[in-house]
């Protein structure tokens, strides 16, 4: 992990639960808020993935996260790992909704299935995660829910409609859910990443046309790290910003 910036004394001993974990910028969350000291829990399909994690966060020395093995489409196995969770750690402070899959696609050839699976992939448990979180925040007076976008829909990408429409959707879903949970010092906010530099983006697609783009559409030159995402998110978590809600933080490197 990258050195941080700042220390949130908020986040200390606080229960955080981060959707999509094991690997890319759920892994730089989960790391984040284990080296604030706060209890972690995250969720992800990738059980090698998120047991190696949890043991190198432990050799570290940082607060060792939870990690549930869990199908997030499976919205009966979501609610029964976040209501376990809970029971462990008590009353999530934040729920981190980062959780997605941008697979690449034609208009052509997207069937009904694969819409439906693209939906429940990134979008449909963002909001059932954060109904089931809703009461023990409640409870515990407040909370902060921050739901994941993408820089895609807004700037008009293609290769992958389904996903940019999955995106697009998190715009809305954060704003209906900030306006009715308010009242319940329950803020929503969406995070929306540029280009992110993790191991998959690398991998399949940071080719010389890919580099050329990051060079034309970024204002700023440097590469976009999952750090850079994980940093906005324990700012949202924290109470440092306890007066915003139904927002949207792009953290993009400045891409137009």
């Amino acid at each position: 992990m990258d050195g941080m910036d700042a220390h949130y004394p908020s986040l200390r001993g606080r229960h955080v639960i981060v959707t999509g974990g094991a690997s890319g910028i759920g892994e730089s969350i989960v790391e984040h808020f284990a080296a604030q000291e706060a209890r972690v829990t995250f969720l992800d399909l990738q059980r090698d993935a998120g047991d190696a994690l949890v043991a190198r966060i432990a050799a570290s020395g940082a607060t060792r996260p939870d990690f549930a093995h869990c199908d997030l489409t499976d919205l009966d196995a979501l609610k029964a790992a976040i209501g376990h969770a809970i029971g462990r750690n008590g009353a999530p402070a934040a729920l981190v909704n980062n959780a997605g899959n941008d697979d690449r696609h034609k208009v052509e050839s997207v069937t009904p299935d694969y819409w439906q699976n693209r939906m429940d992939t990134n979008l449909r448990h963002q909001f059932f995660a954060a109904q089931a979180v809703r009461p023990a925040m409640r409870n515990a007076g407040g909370g902060s829910i921050i739901c994941f976008g993408s820089i895609s829909w807004m700037a008009g990408e293609a290769g992958y409609i389904a996903y940019v429409t999955a995106k697009a959707a998190i715009g809305g879903l954060t704003k209906g859910l900030a306006r009715e949970l308010g009242p319940e010092r329950i803020r929503v906010n969406c995070v929306v990443p540029g280009w992110v530099m993790t191991k998959r983006q690398v991998e399949l697609w940071l080719d010389e046309t890919g580099e050329r783009q990051i060079a034309e559409r970024q204002c700023l030159p440097d590469r976009l790290m999952p750090a850079d995402l994980a940093r906005m998110v324990l700012w949202l978590a924290a109470s440092d910003s306890r007066m915003c809600t139904a927002q949207n933080f792009i953290v993009d490197a400045g891409w137009v």
